[in-house]
């Protein structure tokens, strides 16, 4: 298991944006893919996007394309959220997770990030 710890969250108004970022504090960090997951209150944990080790991003979410981007900083050990336009149904608390490559369910992720919360509202 890796440690990861996330930032970034806040209160913005809809069509705001905000970057979240997930530090992997392990020195295999570039190895592994970093998925990106959320979940809403009274809701399940939902996948939104995901990133390999080689830099290919995949989408989990349909509601968040054209909108979120996902990336990495291997220097820094770091993999970035980028959320444009956001919108009310996108608050949530958000977490980022490791495993060897990408996939949509949650269960398969090995080790799990603290989350930050994300409040979408004027």
């Amino acid at each position: 298991q890796v440690h990861l710890v996330e930032s970034g969250g806040g209160l913005v108004q809809p069509g705001g944006s905000l970057r979240l970022s997930c530090v992997v504090q392990d020195f295999t960090a570039n190895y592994y893919a970093i998925g990106w997951f959320r979940q809403a209150p009274g809701k399940e944990r939902e996948g939104v996007l995901c990133i390999g080790h080689d830099g290919g991003s995949t989408y989990f979410a349909t509601s968040v394309k054209g909108r979120f981007t996902i990336s990495r900083d291997k220097e820094k050990k770091t993999v970035y959220l980028q959320m444009n336009s956001l919108k009310p149904e996108d608050t949530a608390v958000y977490y980022c997770a490791a495993r060897a490559t990408c996939v949509p369910y949650s269960d398969f992720y090995e080790s799990w990030g603290q989350g930050t919360q994300v409040t979408v509202s004027t």
